[in-house]
This record gives structure tokens, C-alpha cells and sequence, in this order.
């Protein structure tokens, strides 16, 4: 089976679906694999480090992808390019399927096997495939050292013949993957830090990490079965923010991380809220690309509101491309081996396997994914 890996060309990604340790692992399996001339640059790989491990590279991007029989990539491809795939090539890479409705219309008109490494369903099993965790990791560490760059004054309290420095206060929204890796940094730097998420089963998990965990009471709320938490309804955003609005003034730095799976994340810090901090504090935004959690936060952008700086920098995990790419390559390399025929050499598209059908979006000229399909045709 002929793997391909295009170079990654959207602006300033630098992560890369592959590094030649992965690489060499997929050869010794039997793939022959083909990889674009420049692919691993962004992440300080070299063009000689994947031939060494067996791969072939080209120049013809073209031919790269129109000849494979596996693409794997980390950003979606350009309809372009899903029209230069063969019919019945399987790509597998991020493709945002609750938003992208044309996207999935084209691979299902190109009769290309897509799948969706943010539908990798959460189960203990599919832990080791599941990149929005490995990459909401780094991010939730990036966005803190974000917050302890733009902060002018330090994270820990620091005792000197000069006098005493308090500790910063940290607050952190959101006690997901992200969420809790922020907390484990900012606790590491030496700041006081509290969080607050919707569902109650991560208090413990907060306290665990030295953290203060807030209190608010809303109501019915929980996680999905996928272990997202669950939208609130517009009362409990309301009831929420005014439980946090005293404590989100007396914070030097709020890193919020809420987002709901496939829509638009809600709106947790409004503009009289960031007002209401001191000058010189910081918020980093880490929904800002998907909508935001703060009001007046600019997607890929630093802005400062009220004197407070309001960082909306996407692909947090990309600024730490070498460590992003090794993990994004890993869970990529995983499901590929998880459903490989070690006698065809070849990867096997099962409706029976216990993940695949959560996260094949598009097969045989069909979306497949019944709550995908469901959404496309429902806004057709």
C-alpha cells in the first residue's frame, strides 16, 4: 500500500503528520512510503532523515497525491486536491466535519475515504489514537508560558532582603485536557491558581493538582458521552459569569479553555469583565479561533482592552512543533497499525472495528457518519 505525506503549506503551521521515527515504523509494516521534498522542515526534520528511514521523497506534490493509496496529513486538504485523489483513497487528517459541509460533499463526490482525527471517538482504547487530547496538551502548557511572557511581574512569590513578591493569581476556565495541563504549569511556576469547569467530576481532579477549585452552583449540568462537557443553557452562562466576574478582577492572569464540541464555544468574559481587571493583566483566549470565550478577543491576534492584553493566538501546540508533531505522528501511526492486514500490507477500512466507524466521515461515494450526514444534509 503506497502512503503518501504532503507537506503542510497552510501559513505558519509547523507541525508535521509525520516524523521519521514513525516513518521508519510504517515501512518496517510494509507501507512504501512517499514523502513531499521540504515536508519535515517546519519541525526541524530533514529530507535525509526520511530516506534513511526508508521513505521516498518527492517533488511532485501533485503526483504524490494523486498516486497514494493513504494520505496522511494534519491540516484538510484544498478541494484541489481531494479532485487529484483516486477514487477510493483513504485520507485521514484534522477536517473540522461539523463546520466543513462542502469538504465532506467533496470527498463523498470523489468516493474518497475521509476520516476525522477530531471524531477518534474518547474510549480508554482509542486514548493512544486521539489527537485533539495530544495537541490540547501542549496547548493548555503553551498557553501559559503565553501568559507568563506578556505578565509584567512574575508567577511565584519571591522572598528577597528587597521585600516579599505575592504570588501572581491564575485563574483558569475550563478543567479539560487543556484546562488542567494550564493549571499543572501555572502550579509549577510557582502561581496561586484556581479553575472552575461545569462538570463536577474534575473538582477533584483540580484539588489534586494543588489547585483551588471554584464552586458555582448551575444546576443539571455534566460531560457527554465522548467526555466533553455539556452546553449550558443561557441561564447558566449568565450564572456563571457573575460567580466569576470578583474573582476574574482579582486575577492577574485568566486562561480560558471552554469550548463545546462542534459549535461555538460560549461567551464566559464579557468586556466589562476584562475592564474590570488591573492594568497589565492578561487573558489568553485558547477558543479565540472557533468563536472565543472572551469578549473582544481576536482570533491570531494580541489585543489589549482596558489595558489588559487579550492574547487569541491559534495553534498554541504549533509554537512547540517538534514535541506537537512527535505526538500528532504517534497517534496517527497508531490507528493506521490498530487496523493494518500485516498479510496485504495494507490498511483495512471495517465497519465492525470498535473505532473506525466514529471517525470515517466519507466512504464508497456516502458520508457515512450518521450524526455528520445528518448536519450536511440537514443544511442542505
Amino acid at each position: 500500500m503506497r502512503i503518501a505525506i504532503p507537506r503542510e503549506t497552510h501559513p505558519g503551521e509547523n507541525r508535521v503528520p509525520i516524523t521519521p521515527e514513525v516513518a521508519k515504523k510504517l515501512v518496517r509494516m510494509g507501507a512504501e512510503l512517499l514523502v513531499e521534498a521540504g515536508m519535515g522542515a517546519g519541525a526541524g526534520y530533514a529530507d535525509a532523515d526520511y530516506t534513511e528511514a526508508g521513505a521516498t521523497i518527492s517533488s511532485d506534490r501533485a503526483s504524490l497525491i494523486s498516486g497514494a493509496d493513504m494520505l496522511l496529513r494534519l491540516r484538510k486538504p484544498t478541494p484541489d486536491e481531494i479532485g487529484q485523489m483516486k477514487r477510493g483513497c483513504i485520507h485521514v487528517s484534522y477536517l473540522d466535519p461539523f463546520n466543513e459541509h462542502g469538504l465532506v460533499n467533496t470527498f463523498k463526490d470523489a468516493g474518497i475515504t475521509s476520516i476525522s482525527m477530531e471524531m477518534i471517538p474518547r474510549t480508554t482504547r482509542s486514548q493512544k489514537m486521539d489527537a485533539l487530547s495530544s495537541q490540547a496538551n501542549l496547548a493548555g502548557y503553551v498557553a501559559v508560558i503565553e501568559a507568563a511572557a506578556a505578565l509584567p511581574r512574575i508567577f511565584p512569590m519571591m522572598m528577597t532582603p528587597a521585600g516579599t513578591l505575592k504570588p501572581a493569581n491564575v485563574f483558569v476556565i475550563g478543567a479539560g485536557v487543556a484546562g488542567l495541563q494550564a493549571i499543572a504549569t501555572a502550579k509549577r511556576l510557582g502561581a496561586k491558581v484556581t479553575a472552575f469547569d461545569t462538570r463536577p467530576v474534575t473538582a477533584e481532579q483540580v484539588r489534586s493538582l494543588g489547585a483551588k477549585f471554584l464552586e458555582i452552583d448551575l444546576g443539571e449540568t455534566g460531560e457527554t458521552s465522548g467526555g466533553y462537557a455539556q452546553e449550558l443553557t443561557p441561564e447558566q452562562v449568565e450564572k456563571q459569569r457573575q460567580a466569576q466576574k470578583d474573582l476574574i478582577a482579582k486575577s492577574d492572569v485568566v486562561i480560558t479553555t471552554a469550548q463545546v464540541f462542534g459549535r461555538k464555544p460560549p461567551v464566559l468574559v464579557t468586556k466589562d469583565m476584562v475592564e474590570g481587571m488591573q492594568p497589565g493583566s492578561v487573558i489568553v483566549d485558547m477558543a479565540a479561533e472557533t468563536g472565543g470565550n472572551v469578549e473582544g478577543s481576536v482570533p491570531n491576534e494580541t489585543v489589549t482592552i482596558g489595558g489588559v492584553t487579550v492574547i487569541g493566538k491559534g495553534n498554541l501546540a504549533g509554537e512547540v512543533a517538534r514535541d506537537a508533531s512527535q505526538m500528532y505522528s504517534s497517534n496517527l501511526f497508531n490507528l493506521v497499525e490498530d487496523c493494518w492486514d500485516k498479510e496485504k500490507n495494507e490498511f483495512v477500512i471495517s465497519f465492525e472495528h470498535d473505532i473506525l466507524p466514529g471517525c470515517i466521515i466519507t466512504h464508497g461515494g456516502e458520508i457515512t457518519n450518521e450524526t455528520i450526514k445528518n448536519i450536511v444534509e440537514g443544511g442542505a
